[in-house]
Formats: C-alpha cells, sequence, structure tokens
C-alpha cells in the first residue's frame, strides 16, 4: 500500500457468530431440468460441506462417492452451495426437496445431464461482518477497503487451506517422499496434495511481494488475462504491451500450482519458481507420479475484489460485502484491511498432546478452493 494509506495496526473479530461469516456460491450453470442426475442446492448453517453431503446422500440412497460438488464451504457460516446426486429415472425430486436435515434447508432440487464437478462455479459472494473495531479502526480499514477495490489484493491462499493445524503440506511431502501411506480416501489425497501446491505458490508470491513484483509484468512471466482467462508467455515481443495491461488491470503475473503438465514461465521467472520447487521437494521428478491428484496450473498473482462494499454497524462493526472469483479468499482480502481474529477458530493439536484424535483427519473444510 502507498504511503497515503494508514500504516497504523488495527484488529477485528471474525465470526462471533454464524451469521457474520456468509457465503453464497455462484453457479457456472443452472440445472435445465432433465437428465440423469439431481442439483440440489442447499443452504448449511455450522456444518462441513462433507458432512451434509453424506447425509444427503444417505437419505437418498446414494453412494456419497458418487456426489459432485464445485468446492468446500466454510463450516463455521451460513453458506449456499449445490451439490449433484446421481438420480435415476423414475424418482422424484421432491424426495430431496422433503429431506429435514438439523442446519440444512433444501432450496430447489431439479435434475441435470452431468455431475457437478470441482471448479464448476463463477465464484462466490460473501458478506462478512467485523467486529470489536474501535471508531478509529473503523476508519482506517474503511480507507484500506478503498484502495483494495483500486488495486485488488496478492491472491495468497489462506491458512485455511493448509489444515487446522497447518500441517497438511508436511504430511503431503511425507507421503510423495514414501515415508508415509497416504490417506485411503482420493478426495483426501487431492486435498494433501493441493496443499503442498499451494504452499509452494504462496511461497513465490511473497518473494514476488517482497521484490514489489506480484502486480506487474517481468520478462518471461506467463501472464492471465482477466477476462478470457488465457494464459500466455510474456516475451521481448510482447512485454511492453502486457505491462501496460498489466497497469490497467487488464491481466496479472501467475504463479505456479506446481504439478507434472505444468506450463511453466522463462527467464528468470522460471528461476524464481524452480527454486521454490527445490527448496519444498528433494525431488521435483515425483510429482509425475501423483498426477492423479493434481496435474498442475496457473494462478494469478493478483486477486480483484468485485462489488466490493461496506457499512457500519453500530460504532464497532463494519459489515464487507464483495465476490471473488473461484479460488478467492475472503480471509486474504480482509487480512489486507485489518488483523483478523477467528472466534471460532479451534486450539491447535499440540496444544493438547493427549488428545489422540485431535489432527487425525485433513482438515481443509473451509473456504473454497482453488479447483
Amino acid at each position: 500500500m502507498s504511503n497515503s494509506v494508514s500504516t497504523e495496526q488495527v484488529s477485528a473479530v471474525l465470526r462471533q457468530t454464524p451469521s457474520d461469516f456468509i457465503v453464497d456460491e455462484l453457479p457456472a450453470y443452472e440445472a435445465c431440468g432433465e437428465g440423469d442426475h439431481l442439483f440440489v442446492t442447499f443452504r448449511k448453517t455450522s456444518l462441513t460441506t462433507l458432512q451434509v453431503v453424506r447425509d444427503l446422500a444417505d437419505r437418498l440412497r446414494i453412494d456419497p462417492r458418487e456426489v459432485g460438488f464445485a468446492g468446500m464451504k466454510d463450516r463455521h457460516a451460513i453458506t449456499t452451495q449445490v451439490a449433484s446426486f446421481p438420480f435415476a429415472k423414475g424418482r422424484e425430486p421432491a424426495e430431496a426437496a422433503a429431506i429435514v436435515l438439523e442446519g440444512v434447508e433444501i432450496l430447489e432440487a431439479k435434475r441435470h445431464k452431468n455431475k457437478l464437478r470441482t471448479g464448476h462455479l463463477r465464484g462466490n459472494r460473501f458478506t462478512i461482518t467485523l467486529r470489536e473495531l474501535t471508531a478509529n479502526a473503523v476508519a482506517v480499514v474503511e480507507e484500506r477497503l478503498g484502495r483494495i477495490q483500486q488495486e485488488g489484493v496478492p491472491n495468497a491462499f489462506g491458512s485455511q487451506r493448509f489444515g487446522r493445524d497447518g500441517d497438511n503440506p508436511e504430511r503431503a511431502l511425507a507421503w510423495l517422499q514414501g515415508k508415509e501411506r497416504g490417506p485411503r480416501d482420493k478426495r483426501e489425497r487431492k486435498l494433501l496434495f493441493s496443499s503442498l501446491q499451494s504452499r509452494a505458490f504462496n511461497e513465490v508470491l511473497a518473494r514476488r511481494e517482497r521484490d514489489g513484483t506480484w502486480a506487474s509484468i517481468l520478462l518471461g512471466d506467463l501472464a492471465q488475462k482477466h477476462d478470457s482467462g488465457g494464459v500466455f508467455t510474456v516475451g521481448e515481443a510482447e512485454f511492453e504491451d502486457a505491462r501496460s495491461r498489466c497497469e490497467e488491470g487488464l491481466l496479472s503475473p501467475t504463479g505456479p500450482m506446481f504439478g507434472s503438465k505444468m506450463r511453466w514461465p522463462e527467464a528468470e521467472v522460471a528461476v524464481i519458481e524452480r527454486e521454490a520447487l527445490a527448496n519444498m521437494i528433494d525431488d521435483p521428478e515425483r510429482l509425475e507420479q501423483f498426477s492423479n491428484y493434481g496435474e498442475g496450473a496457473r494462478r494469478a498473482l493478483r486477486l480483484w475484489v468485485n462489488e466490493l462494499s461496506w457499512r457500519r454497524e453500530g460504532d464497532n462493526a463494519l459489515v464487507v460485502s464483495f465476490v471473488l472469483t473461484k479460488g478467492g479468499y475472503a480471509t486474504t482480502v480482509l487480512s489486507r484491511a485489518c488483523e483478523l481474529h477467528d472466534a471460532m477458530a479451534r486450539p491447535r493439536r499440540d496444544e493438547f498432546p493427549g488428545d489422540a484424535q485431535a489432527g487425525s483427519e485433513v482438515q481443509n473444510e473451509t473456504e473454497p478452493a482453488a479447483d
């Protein structure tokens, strides 16, 4: 942020109640009304996506492994999303609409021709209340939100991407290097692998932040067009035009989501990314063996915050609303405006060494993943 923006340290409390954190999934497409799959739109409160999906599948007598959804949503929140269930002809969608589950409201059940896949969403709309702000802090946060509106934010993965105890990347490394067996569940394996990809991306982004280049184009960058999502290599012939378009907000440099089929940048940018990968895994060629869990991709280093608005609630709270494209983290945005204290955060397992169950599962059930 520029010198005109206050550098005062301010903090806010997040999620004192589930209604302080509202997420509405923006579907990539609507159910057409016919086909062998049932798209169920539901609103859940204080529940995980996987828990609701399993319970709905049980009520519909369907294998939960056959259920599809675009991304997982936070537990400590009120969230709306869609899941798809294989649904034989002759069964009525009203079966799903009539299901009663505590903490779940079925909003719609409609047939469609295909299964819902990870990433099949346009984005998510967030409405988040920041509490326990002093009067002066409210003004500071408003000032910073105004700057975010103009410049975007570094597109970092939130800490929740790495599990409740922050150790999912280490578990993934142990698995990749043959030191431990991976989870039996394929979905959990994908979550572990994605946590490792995410940590490497954050490391590259952090270096670009230190260099002041996270929102500017370097020679050799793989740049992403924000309108189409297309990615191209910035060579000498493209450099001046790409740099200008980046300043206009039309495109941004990308960082690595490492995998066997990931497209590599060139020149100094490639050196930065290869160093990050080498620092993380001793034998990068091992990634080839795990392509089923993540072939690799590019992710923009800059995140634009769309439809950003805010209003004061009393003297010490702000209600902030915005839309992020898929893969964007609300906490990443808000942490650029103030230090966040999550009222629903659970203690790390190392604070309770006698709890044998703590951390025994892949803990990634939070904001939408970047798939």
